[in-house]
């Protein structure tokens, strides 16, 4: 009996020195960036290298796509072609997701932000529809609060406005514990993944092996770190609210068959309280995914908001839309489209409102 106990203690002590180990190396793994999407380039910028892809013609108006948690290009595959036909579109990887860079530290939701401000920047991009699917929407609002003049209208699809609008329950928190978290990142299988990310669909939604393979490329730091900076930013002040200060055109999006927001109409409901000039739509046969599950109706939906005259919305003393500065801007990008080819070349700004409510 006590040689079975020393057995026994000696095993749970060589277990407890594993995990710890594999605490250490889990916590510090990073990976460097490397092309995934065809067409896809690298940018090396100060802050990070990001993965970006771009399409359609270069001097139409720029609509910008911002992909969610655990996400990355990819997600937007079926949106893009219907986008790019008529507008600059930009999709861009997250520090930590898809082919980008995955460093220990940095995910901050200010910090992508600033990221996406500094590709945006490279590649010659301002005041675009910058549209964002859940994780993207606090990225898309941050972009517009720290630097305006890149956006000149915000859609959010399933970004709840902060976290007591959604719930993955206690096994969906178990990643995120430490050692415990680092211990099953280390030994998920596909199925996991899979049925892990199932809750980000429609009940019944075949999940494509190329979205397993997006969360396979991830790090564990970059999967909490991004994780906790949804938390950490929206439990300053909710994403309604944020939009309402920013003051510019926003169109809030959600599937009405969520599976992570509690209750969508609840979710687009706070939108409209704290944001009286937002538009909403709820999409039937949808979950936490509209762009992937119903990308037709998506894109017809951001294409309507990206292309409906403004209607003054904002602040003039901030050069927001409405502003004297911001009218002069759409004037001189409408001469300079007529000028050229016809495609409305830099006009991003003349784009509005609509998705109903």
């Amino acid at each position: 009996m006590r040689r079975g106990w020393k057995i026994l203690i000696g095993v749970a002590l060589a277990l407890a020195v594993l995990l710890a180990l594999n605490t250490v190396i889990v916590d510090h793994e990073t990976k460097s960036a490397s092309v995934t999407e065809p067409g896809g380039r690298i940018l090396k910028l100060p802050g990070g290298e990001l993965e970006v892809v771009e399409k359609g013609p270069r001097q139409a108006s720029p609509i910008v796509l911002i992909h969610c948690f655990t996400c990355a290009i990819n997600w937007w595959d079926k949106m893009i072609p219907l986008l790019a036909r008529d507008h600059r579109v930009v999709a861009v990887d997250l520090l930590g997701h898809g082919g980008s860079e995955k460093p220990a530290s940095g995910y901050s939701i200010s910090n992508q932000a600033d990221l996406v401000a500094q590709a945006l920047g490279r590649l010659g991009v301002s005041h675009a529809e910058v549209v964002g699917h859940s994780l993207g929407g606090p990225v898309t609002i941050a972009l517009a609060e720290q630097s305006p003049d890149l956006v000149s209208r915000m859609v959010t699809i399933d970004s709840i406005p902060d976290t007591s609008y959604g719930d993955v329950g206690f096994i969906g928190e178990l990643p995120f514990k430490p050692v415990i978290g680092e211990a099953l990142w280390r030994i998920k299988p596909d199925f996991s993944i899979r049925n892990g990310l199932g809750v980000a669909f429609a009940p019944g939604y075949d999940v494509p092996d190329a979205f397993v393979e997006d969360v396979k490329r991830m790090t564990y730091s970059a999967y909490t770190g991004s994780h906790d900076a949804f938390d950490e930013y929206t439990g300053e002040k909710s994403l309604p609210e944020r939009a309402a200060a920013i003051g510019k055109p926003l169109l809030a999006i959600m599937g009405a068959e969520e599976q992570i927001a509690n209750d969508p109409s609840e979710a687009l409901a706070a939108y409209r309280a704290a944001y009286p000039a937002v538009k909403t739509k709820l999409v039937a046969g949808a979950g936490h995914s509209p762009n992937v599950e119903k990308p037709v109706e998506t894109a017809a939906l951001v294409l309507e908001f990206a292309n409906a005259p403004l209607k003054g919305v904002g602040s003039k003393a901030r050069g927001g839309v409405g502003s004297t500065n911001e009218t002069q801007r759409q004037q001189q990008s409408q001469s300079q489209g007529q000028a050229g080819n016809g495609r409305g070349a830099g006009t991003a700004g003349d784009s509005g409102s609509s998705g109903g409510n």
